[in-house]
């Protein structure tokens, strides 16, 4: 009996620690089969964190040569604008030194004035040849306008109208309100999901960027282009429509107030010379008309006097005054 049970206990101990021992056929087959697939598992885990090392380590090397860049390009422009700061004193002290020069030799009061606004105009050099700047544009767009519904709903509610129900309500509602037609700074397209009104405090903001635009692109030396605006106020039944088609659309959309518009940066309005008529067809591509719209855009946003959001899917600037 204790030979018997020190025989098992050996055996145990055998096949505990070789595990084959005592196997049929199939079970080792299995056993090699569970095996191959751990170390399968293994390797492919191995090779994904070694993927995941190599990714991240290529990650911060973009990031250090952009930031790099960045630097690069601050002091790039900073250099730059001495340079222009000092060319431009230099200028304004030679344009003096005309002016007093023609002073003395006898023209009169209103020609040395035109003379002097000329030199310190931004569409005109000091020789009086027109000026033309560069397009800077922004460096990224979702970056420079990244104003989301939280940011531009306070100040639609802020500076805006009580939103109205349907078109009727808004008929009633003129002494708070300013009508918004295609006029010199831009176009309206035809608006189905909106009505063509602003609260008077957006409807200047929108005359001025429309403005500033056709000054960007005359001090730049590209032919004149109208903003096309995509859409105006909405009522609460518009919106409603809206979210039947659309469920990115806001409940509480900042249209309601009478404070938001939207510009498309993919479509402009060519004005044509010798009294032809407007064209949508562009001699300009319009990747450059968008850079120097974002200008514009970037210029307004820095100065507080509005929020504005890049909408991919929309193909437009949504902006709420402030």
């Amino acid at each position: 009996m204790q030979l018997f049970c020190l025989v098992v206990i050996v055996l145990g101990i055998i096949r505990a620690v070789v595990p084959r021992v005592g196997m049929s056929v199939e079970e080792r087959r299995l056993a090699d089969s569970a095996r191959w697939v751990a170390d399968s598992v293994q390797w492919v885990a191995d090779s994904l964190q070694h993927r995941e090392d190599s990714l991240q380590a290529v990650r911060d090397s973009l990031e250090n040569a952009f930031r790099l860049k960045v630097e690069a390009e601050q002091a790039a422009q900073e250099k730059r604008e001495k340079a222009e700061r000092e060319a431009a004193e230099k200028r304004e002290k030679e344009v003096q030194k005309r002016l007093a020069d023609r002073s003395k030799g006898g023209e009169s009061a209103s020609e040395v004035a035109n003379h002097s606004a000329r030199a310190t105009s931004r569409f005109f050099n000091a020789d009086g040849t027109v000026a033309h700047h560069r397009i800077v544009s922004v460096r990224s767009y979702a970056e420079a306008f990244p104003d989301q519904q939280d940011l531009q709903i306070v100040s639609a509610q802020k500076w805006g109208v009580k939103p109205v129900q349907n078109r009727g309500e808004a008929e009633s509602r003129k002494s708070e309100l300013v009508y918004v037609g295609s006029n010199p700074y831009f176009f309206i397209e035809p608006l189905y999901w909106s009505i063509p009104y602003l609260v008077p405090r957006a409807s200047v903001l929108l005359q001025d960027v429309g403005r500033n635009f056709l000054d960007s692109l005359q001090v730049k030396g590209l032919p004149a282009h109208k903003i096309i605006v995509t859409s105006v106020m909405r009522t609460k039944e518009e919106v409603a429509r809206m979210r039947h088609y659309n469920g990115n659309v806001s409940e509480n959309s900042c249209h309601m107030y009478g404070t938001t518009f939207d510009i498309a940066y993919n479509r402009y309005l060519r004005v044509e010379e010798n009294d032809q008529p407007y064209s949508k067809q562009n001699t300009v591509a319009d990747v450059r008309l968008k850079q120097v719209l974002s200008e514009v855009l970037d210029d307004l946003r820095r100065e507080g006097r509005c929020w504005v959001k890049y909408e991919v899917k929309q193909g437009c600037f949504h902006m709420t005054v402030r």
